[in-house]
């Protein structure tokens, strides 16, 4: 069995990571999609960070609503912090010797993944499957790296453009998987 990892935040969930992780459960060779939450990244502001319960269950109503071969995967939140990807595919390869998974990120996190930890054992043991992001070109990367670009439509929605446009009191609801009532606005600038 090969199995996608579609690693974020997810904070909040969008239509964008959907469209991504259903193209990959449709028109690639993967037979799931595992929408798998991060913890905090050191690199991005702590209050961009909905609760780790709230993600879970924004997550589980987007993939319910799918009606794809997505999952969610939560072994993240469970690892030692920093989170590193090298650290959890170990730990998910173990569990499942028997699965080939293969990580699926967009051109530009893969234009910095040498700042990544242990990125060359990442990229000589997993398969990767870049998508296309605007600026970047995709093809050019996958080529320098031996990763699979897949032509998956170009997505420009952000967690951080629903989480502003919410502050400001807009309607999001075109952008999610779900209503935006279910969102709590307030939830991720509270102090952990």
């Amino acid at each position: 069995m090969k199995i996608g990892l579609l690693f974020g935040s997810f904070s909040p969930v969008h239509v964008g990571h959907t469209i991504i992780a259903g193209y990959c459960s449709q028109f690639t060779d993967l037979h799931e999609v595992w929408l798998t939450p991060s913890p905090h990244n050191p690199r991005k502001q702590a209050d961009s960070l909905m609760p780790d319960e709230q993600r879970l269950s924004l997550l589980h109503a987007a993939v319910e609503r799918q009606k794809l071969p997505l999952k969610i995967c939560e072994v993240e939140l469970s690892l030692p912090r920093p989170s590193y990807t090298i650290n959890t595919l170990r730990v998910l390869q173990a569990q499942h010797p028997a699965v080939r998974f293969v990580v699926i990120m967009g051109a530009d996190n893969l234009a910095g993944i040498e700042r990544w930890k242990e990125w060359q054992t990442l990229l000589r043991d997993f398969e990767v499957y870049v998508y296309p992001r605007a600026g970047y070109n995709g093809e050019e990367l996958c080529a320098k790296y031996r990763t699979t670009f897949i032509s998956a439509p170009i997505i420009e929605i952000s967690s951080t453009f629903i989480r502003e446009a919410l502050k400001e009191g807009k309607n999001v609801n075109a952008f999610l998987p779900f209503t935006a009532d279910l969102l709590q606005p307030q939830s991720w600038s509270t102090p952990r």
